[in-house]
């Protein structure tokens, strides 16, 4: 059986002090809740607050954090799970 890969694991800190962090695992077999094999937590926050959070924490399956709110995120691969991520990160930095 294979064993869990970790395809990402990427950390920056912005001058403002918010930091963005995304970590992505190929894994042997999905999340519980989950229709695919990956394991992911983006995260966009500052001052211990996270702003924006994509998870697929095991029994929720696919989600994402906004300002405190949940919301259900579809995920259709890797890529547009990305891009999605920092766009929302991109429109909430222009909100505040």
């Amino acid at each position: 059986m294979m064993k869990a890969k970790k395809l990402l694991d990427s950390k920056h800190a912005f001058d403002d002090g918010a930091i963005q962090q995304l970590v992505i695992w190929d894994l042997p077999k999905p999340v519980f809740g989950s229709q695919h094999h990956y394991k992911y937590s983006l995260y966009y926050g500052k001052n211990g607050e996270r702003i924006v959070g994509y998870d697929n924490e095991r029994g929720k399956g696919d989600h994402k954090h906004i300002h405190g709110q949940e919301y259900p995120y579809t995920f259709s691969g890797l890529d547009v799970l990305v891009r999605d991520f920092l766009d929302d990160v991109k429109r909430v930095k222009h909100e505040r």
